[in-house]
């Protein structure tokens, strides 16, 4: 059972979502393995926390490499002395056509997204089951459920996250460890940033208009809720969840939607080009 002593080790935690969950964290004063490749970001991180009377450590740890996940694993307990929660964060986008999507870059993705989760969260489970407590949780995303046009990558990652968490949930279930998925909507991290670094140039997919988007606290805090109330999926739209539960009930429907959107983005993207084009 969650206590405000019960260590967490967090990927992709120099930023955006797993930063905030971080802080979150440390705030209620669990002590926070910090774990990503910046370990510069992660140090900063860190002696934030450190300064607020929290505990925590940097880890550098690229969760493509078994190696570097287990010894991030190896760090937390020799620091902490434990290991209670696993939040398997780090992650992604790429942003292209199912026909044309670069054969490298779609094994990359899965590559992090994917197995980088499955890395990180195999390394503990031994640990939190021969405890007899601790809590899983993937960083899934709303997409899980539906994918986007050329978004195929991205979405087909988070799926992959979505049925793995459920089905460890069953497979656990009675050991007291829990699993859950979590399901971000559009978020204000570096997300956007790191689409484009990874596609090239974006072509405008995940645009969403600023009040259908939500702050990287806002899904921190819903961690944190699961943590001290476990449940299997956390949401943090109601309305998203509703609108992507009708869109399985309706997929001919769903498709008439995203087809219209998709063209609509398509086009205004080629004006803004135009536009620029033209100008001196």
């Amino acid at each position: 059972m969650l206590s405000s002593s019960s260590p967490i080790l967090i990927t992709g935690a120099s930023s955006g979502i797993g930063l905030a969950t971080a802080l979150a964290c440390a705030r209620i004063g669990m002590p926070v393995a910090l774990a990503a490749r910046r370990k510069d970001r992660l140090d900063e991180a860190v002696t934030k926390i450190m300064q607020s009377g929290g505990k925590a450590i940097a880890i550098r740890c690229d969760v493509v490499s078994k190696a570097d996940c287990d010894e991030a694993l190896r760090q937390t307990v020799g620091t902490f002395g434990s290991v209670y929660a696993i939040f398997a964060n780090a992650g992604y986008g790429y942003e292209a056509p199912v026909a044309t999507m670069d054969e490298s870059k779609l094994r990359d993705i899965f590559e992090v997204n994917f197995y980088g989760s499955l890395n990180i969260i195999r390394a503990a489970l031994p640990h939190l089951l021969a405890n007899r407590a601790g809590h899983v949780l993937w960083c899934s995303s709303g997409l899980s459920k539906i994918s986007l046009p050329n978004f195929a990558a991205y979405s087909a990652t988070k799926a992959a996250q979505d049925h793995f968490g459920r089905a460890l949930r069953i497979e656990i279930l009675g050991t007291g460890v829990h699993s859950s998925t979590v399901h971000p909507i559009t978020t204000e991290t570096e997300f956007s940033t790191g689409v484009e670094a990874a596609s090239g140039k974006s072509r405008g997919t995940l645009r969403t208009p600023r009040s259908a988007r939500q702050s990287a606290e806002t899904v921190a805090d819903a961690v944190v809720k699961c943590l001290r109330s476990p449940k299997g999926e956390v949401w943090t739209s109601f309305s998203a969840r509703a609108s992507l539960a009708l869109a399985t009930l309706f997929p001919e429907l769903a498709d008439r939607v995203l087809a219209k959107r998709h063209r609509g983005l398509m086009e205004a993207i080629r004006r803004e080009n135009r536009s620029s084009d033209s100008r001196p």
